[in-house]
Protein backbone atom coordinates (compact mmCIF):
# COMPACT_ATOMS: atom_id res chain seq x y z
CA UNK A 1 0.00 0.00 0.00
CA UNK A 2 1.55 3.16 -1.23
CA UNK A 3 1.00 6.50 1.17
CA UNK A 4 -1.56 8.23 -1.03
CA UNK A 5 -3.97 4.93 -0.53
CA UNK A 6 -3.00 4.37 3.33
CA UNK A 7 -4.55 8.32 3.79
CA UNK A 8 -7.71 8.31 1.69
CA UNK A 9 -8.59 4.21 2.73
CA UNK A 10 -8.20 4.51 6.47
CA UNK A 11 -11.11 5.07 8.41
CA UNK A 12 -12.14 5.00 12.41
CA UNK A 13 -13.18 1.66 13.15
CA UNK A 14 -15.88 1.21 16.48
CA UNK A 15 -16.44 -2.44 15.56
CA UNK A 16 -13.67 -5.02 15.74
CA UNK A 17 -13.25 -8.98 15.09
CA UNK A 18 -12.44 -10.83 18.37
CA UNK A 19 -9.39 -12.10 16.44
CA UNK A 20 -6.19 -11.05 18.63
CA UNK A 21 -3.45 -9.16 17.66
CA UNK A 22 -0.16 -10.60 17.50
CA UNK A 23 2.75 -9.06 19.22
CA UNK A 24 5.20 -8.68 16.56
CA UNK A 25 2.27 -7.00 14.27
CA UNK A 26 2.29 -4.63 17.10
CA UNK A 27 6.06 -4.59 17.83
CA UNK A 28 6.19 -3.69 14.24
CA UNK A 29 3.62 -1.04 14.24
CA UNK A 30 5.26 0.57 17.33
CA UNK A 31 8.74 -0.12 15.23
CA UNK A 32 7.33 2.05 12.31
CA UNK A 33 5.49 4.63 14.45
CA UNK A 34 9.19 5.84 16.53
CA UNK A 35 9.99 7.11 12.62
CA UNK A 36 7.87 10.41 13.28
CA UNK A 37 9.13 13.20 13.82
CA UNK A 38 9.29 15.04 17.14
CA UNK A 39 10.74 18.24 18.81
CA UNK A 40 14.35 18.13 18.31
CA UNK A 41 14.16 14.38 18.15
CA UNK A 42 12.82 13.67 21.71
CA UNK A 43 11.06 10.90 20.66
CA UNK A 44 8.40 11.50 23.78
CA UNK A 45 5.65 8.98 22.70
CA UNK A 46 5.37 5.61 24.42
CA UNK A 47 2.79 2.26 24.21
CA UNK A 48 0.77 0.25 26.41
CA UNK A 49 -0.93 -2.56 24.72
CA UNK A 50 -4.05 -3.85 27.30
CA UNK A 51 -4.99 -6.44 26.18
CA UNK A 52 -6.04 -8.22 29.39
CA UNK A 53 -10.06 -8.13 29.25
CA UNK A 54 -10.37 -7.80 33.30
CA UNK A 55 -8.31 -4.72 32.52
CA UNK A 56 -10.26 -3.83 29.09
CA UNK A 57 -13.77 -3.63 31.19
CA UNK A 58 -12.81 -1.73 33.79
CA UNK A 59 -11.58 0.88 31.74
CA UNK A 60 -15.19 0.75 29.87
CA UNK A 61 -17.04 0.34 32.75
CA UNK A 62 -15.52 3.21 34.71
CA UNK A 63 -12.90 5.54 33.13
CA UNK A 64 -14.57 6.00 29.49
CA UNK A 65 -18.54 7.44 28.46
CA UNK A 66 -20.52 4.71 26.79
CA UNK A 67 -19.69 5.80 23.19
CA UNK A 68 -16.04 4.84 24.09
CA UNK A 69 -16.67 2.21 26.52
CA UNK A 70 -18.78 -0.06 23.51
CA UNK A 71 -15.81 0.26 21.46
CA UNK A 72 -13.34 -0.77 24.23
CA UNK A 73 -15.37 -3.76 25.23
CA UNK A 74 -15.45 -5.33 21.70
CA UNK A 75 -11.76 -4.70 20.70
CA UNK A 76 -9.31 -7.14 21.54
CA UNK A 77 -6.52 -4.77 22.15
CA UNK A 78 -6.10 -0.90 23.39
CA UNK A 79 -3.31 1.46 23.40
CA UNK A 80 -2.70 3.96 25.71
CA UNK A 81 -0.42 6.76 24.17
CA UNK A 82 1.66 8.06 26.43
CA UNK A 83 4.34 10.71 26.48
CA UNK A 84 7.30 11.75 28.38
CA UNK A 85 6.41 14.87 30.07
CA UNK A 86 8.87 18.58 30.22
CA UNK A 87 10.60 17.57 26.94
CA UNK A 88 9.05 19.08 24.30
CA UNK A 89 9.27 22.72 23.70
CA UNK A 90 11.45 23.00 26.64
CA UNK A 91 15.55 24.79 26.01
CA UNK A 92 17.72 22.74 28.35
CA UNK A 93 17.24 25.13 31.10
CA UNK A 94 14.00 24.52 31.78
CA UNK A 95 12.63 27.44 30.09
CA UNK A 96 10.15 27.69 27.19
CA UNK A 97 11.37 27.48 23.49
CA UNK A 98 8.29 29.39 22.02
CA UNK A 99 4.89 30.98 23.11
CA UNK A 100 3.49 27.36 22.12
CA UNK A 101 4.75 26.42 25.81
CA UNK A 102 4.63 23.07 26.68
CA UNK A 103 1.62 22.41 23.75
CA UNK A 104 4.54 20.73 21.79
CA UNK A 105 3.79 17.30 23.65
CA UNK A 106 0.42 16.78 22.66
CA UNK A 107 1.23 17.60 19.38
CA UNK A 108 4.23 15.49 19.34
CA UNK A 109 2.12 12.47 20.20
CA UNK A 110 -1.12 13.08 18.15
CA UNK A 111 1.72 12.81 15.13
CA UNK A 112 2.94 9.35 16.87
CA UNK A 113 -0.85 8.64 16.94
CA UNK A 114 -1.55 9.08 13.37
CA UNK A 115 1.64 7.13 12.41
CA UNK A 116 0.60 4.31 14.31
CA UNK A 117 -2.99 4.11 12.78
CA UNK A 118 -1.26 3.82 9.28
CA UNK A 119 1.46 1.61 10.13
CA UNK A 120 -1.79 -0.59 11.93
CA UNK A 121 -3.44 0.16 8.49
CA UNK A 122 -0.83 -0.95 6.21
CA UNK A 123 -1.35 -4.49 8.42
CA UNK A 124 -4.50 -4.64 7.62
CA UNK A 125 -5.69 -3.64 11.06
CA UNK A 126 -7.86 -1.03 12.17
CA UNK A 127 -8.28 1.97 15.05
CA UNK A 128 -9.71 4.69 16.64
CA UNK A 129 -8.07 7.30 18.18
CA UNK A 130 -10.24 8.22 21.80
CA UNK A 131 -9.44 11.56 23.59
CA UNK A 132 -12.32 11.54 25.96
CA UNK A 133 -11.83 9.41 29.27
CA UNK A 134 -10.89 9.51 33.10
CA UNK A 135 -7.11 10.58 32.36
CA UNK A 136 -6.43 10.45 36.10
CA UNK A 137 -7.86 7.08 36.42
CA UNK A 138 -6.50 5.89 33.71
CA UNK A 139 -3.53 6.92 35.01
CA UNK A 140 -3.24 5.79 38.23
CA UNK A 141 -5.06 2.30 36.85
CA UNK A 142 -1.83 1.86 34.88
CA UNK A 143 0.61 3.00 37.34
CA UNK A 144 1.77 5.66 35.31
CA UNK A 145 5.42 7.09 36.05
CA UNK A 146 5.19 10.41 37.29
CA UNK A 147 7.57 11.49 34.44
CA UNK A 148 4.37 9.95 31.57
CA UNK A 149 0.92 11.65 31.00
CA UNK A 150 -1.74 9.62 29.57
CA UNK A 151 -2.35 11.31 25.90
CA UNK A 152 -5.06 9.40 23.90
CA UNK A 153 -6.74 5.51 23.46
CA UNK A 154 -6.29 3.98 20.21
CA UNK A 155 -8.64 0.69 19.89
CA UNK A 156 -7.03 -1.85 17.64
CA UNK A 157 -8.08 -4.81 15.86
CA UNK A 158 -9.48 -6.98 13.27
CA UNK A 159 -12.46 -4.91 11.98
CA UNK A 160 -15.75 -5.52 11.23
CA UNK A 161 -16.81 -2.84 9.38
CA UNK A 162 -16.12 -0.86 6.55
CA UNK A 163 -16.96 2.27 7.09
CA UNK A 164 -17.62 4.57 3.91
CA UNK A 165 -15.23 7.66 4.25
CA UNK A 166 -16.90 10.69 4.84
CA UNK A 167 -17.19 13.78 2.81
CA UNK A 168 -14.24 16.09 2.58
CA UNK A 169 -13.79 20.04 2.45
CA UNK A 170 -12.68 21.52 -0.83
CA UNK A 171 -9.11 22.47 -1.00
CA UNK A 172 -9.86 25.83 -2.00
CA UNK A 173 -11.58 25.82 1.83
CA UNK A 174 -8.79 24.28 3.51
CA UNK A 175 -5.59 25.89 1.65
CA UNK A 176 -4.79 30.30 0.83
CA UNK A 177 -2.03 31.13 -1.23
CA UNK A 178 -0.47 34.76 -0.30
Amino acid sequence: MNVTECLKTRRSIRRYKADSVDHSVIDSIVSLASYSPSWKNTQITRYIAIEDSSLLDEIADKYTPEYNSDIIRQAPMLIAVTFRKGRCGYERDGSFTTKKGDRWQMFDAGIACQSFCLAAWDHGLGTVIMGVFDEDGISRLLDLPEDQELAALIAIGHPDIEPAAPKRKNVDELLQYR
